[in-house]
């Protein structure tokens, strides 16, 4: 099971506005959802080939609703 770990962060009120209108929008997706795929997208950007940090970053990707609930293809984010 993946360790987990809580963070806390100001934002900018406005791109707290852009987020919380994204969920509004996309209801498949959560705050935590999106802070996990915005994260480890960036490491990924920027060259990071650490194998959790690819796996994080396509499973926001290809994660999608499924019979039981948010489910991805392939590895489960713990």
């Amino acid at each position: 099971m993946a360790v987990h770990v809580s963070v806390e962060n100001q934002f900018p009120e406005d791109l707290y506005e852009a987020m919380v209108a994204f969920i509004e929008n996309h209801p498949e997706w959560d705050q935590y959802r999106l802070m996990q795929s915005a994260v480890a997208g960036f490491l990924f950007q920027q060259g990071s080939k650490d194998p959790a940090v690819v796996r994080h970053y396509l499973n926001g990707l290809f994660r999608r609703p499924g019979p039981q609930g948010l489910q991805s293809r392939g590895c489960e984010i713990g």
